[in-house]
């Protein structure tokens, strides 16, 4: 895996684009200055994979390294700041071209962790993480509660399917990496969408033993059932 399962630049450039755009698009839309498009924007395209590195702590953060990757973020942000009301317009597409890059993002750290040799259980973490640090680095910036946490579409929870499926079908399965992404980027994207689509929200923390105690409180309010005797023509005159 560590040696097949490799994303081209261009397809990483392109995540990165669509995560620019949509971080760029929100502080547009609150109003922001040339400063704040700019700062989303770079937490959008580059927040995951710098959280990423810094945690796999081999070297210099690839967003630093690469010289492609910051102008292409300062490019797509002049981009909103310009255009913000035209792409505004292009909700559908939006949600579908972030739900990919969700799909690529976790692709994407998965394969660095496995590069790294860490075990199953990191590997999963990492590509979840660098799937969703952008939007936590960004809600962060905005002040306001992380949308990962809250209940809502699927995001961190269809990174997390994604990754595990990754790990499991590219590890102990052994099967083609190079498929198994593509599979796990449509999945990812799949229930990213979906779930914006069929308004299915993440699930909240449940108090098992209170909703066992409620159903017992009311199948005692119902009372026991009355079991049938038997029909009129078995009654004895």
């Amino acid at each position: 895996m560590a040696e097949t399962l490799r994303v081209p630049a261009a397809v990483d450039l392109a995540a990165i684009v669509i995560g620019a755009l949509t971080g760029g698009l929100l502080a547009a839309r609150e109003g922001f200055a040339v400063s704040g498009v700019l700062l989303l924007a770079v937490s959008g395209g580059l927040g995951g994979g710098l959280i990423r590195d810094v945690l796999l702590a081999e070297s210099a953060p690839v967003a630093l390294t690469n010289p492609a990757y910051l102008p292409t973020v300062a490019i797509t942000a002049a981009v909103t700041f310009y255009f913000s009301g035209w792409l505004s317009r292009l909700t559908g597409l939006l949600v579908v071209l972030d739900a990919v890059t969700l799909g690529f993002f976790t692709v994407i750290g998965a394969q660095k962790a496995e590069l790294a040799g860490l075990p199953s259980a990191s590997v999963v973490f990492i590509g979840t993480l660098t799937a969703v640090g952008g939007a936590l680095i960004r809600d962060v910036l905005l002040a306001q509660r992380a949308d990962i946490v809250q209940p809502g579409p699927y995001n961190a929870v269809a990174a997390l399917i994604g990754a595990t499926a990754l790990t499991i079908l590219a590890g102990p399965v052994g099967l083609d990496p190079i498929p198994v992404a593509a599979l796990v980027i449509a999945l990812v994207a799949g229930l990213r969408v979906l779930s914006v689509w069929r308004g299915w929200e993440a699930p909240v923390a449940v108090d098992l033993p209170e909703r066992t105690r409620d159903r017992l409180v009311r199948r005692r309010q119902r009372g026991p059932r009355r079991r049938r005797t038997g029909s009129a023509f078995y009654r004895r005159d």
